[in-house]
């Protein structure tokens, strides 16, 4: 039998258990080269501008519980990027392999090239294999690796550039 998940905008609701996936991949992993940990009233504010900017931040739900979010938004600042995004997709373990993640950036994207997006990319440590892999499956193609742009676990780490056209 296959799970049943739903996509949909995140609230403040949501914003406890998004932190509890969050937080982990900052605070033990290379995925992200942030350490400071998101707080309550800083999501919150998060997807509240989001919402304000036109942008997206969605959450996925497997069987009722939310099990990953996804969000983008502009690549750089000024108009002369405000058809280019960026985004970030995070799954809790019990997500992988089951679509969750394909069905999150489907979101994302199609939401993003509606309000006139044209390309989206992925910051990808290079550190991670997995999300290296899930986003070239789903279309994004390697454009850059940036040397020794993040520090983290007293070491420097390159960035991937992952690119997608909408």
């Amino acid at each position: 039998m296959t799970a049943a998940f739903l996509i949909r905008p995140a609230c403040s609701d949501d914003v406890p258990v998004v932190l509890a996936i969050w937080n982990p991949f900052i605070r033990d992993t290379a995925v992200t080269f942030n350490s400071a940990e998101k707080t309550a009233p800083g999501l919150t504010a998060d997807i509240a501008a989001k919402e304000a900017e036109g942008k997206a931040f969605f959450v996925a739900e497997l069987d009722g519980a939310i099990v990953g979010f996804a969000t983008y938004g502009q690549f750089r600042g000024g108009v002369g990027y405000a058809r280019t995004m960026e985004h970030t997709v995070i799954l809790s373990e019990s997500a992988h392999g089951r679509g969750v993640g394909r069905a999150l950036m489907t979101a994302i994207e199609d939401h993003a090239r509606a309000a006139g997006a044209h390309s989206m990319f992925a910051g990808v440590s290079a550190e991670n294999t997995a999300g290296k892999a899930f986003h070239a499956a789903i279309g994004y193609a390697e454009v850059a690796r940036l040397k020794q742009v993040g520090f983290k676990f007293g070491r420097w780490m390159d960035l991937v550039l992952m690119q997608k056209m909408l």
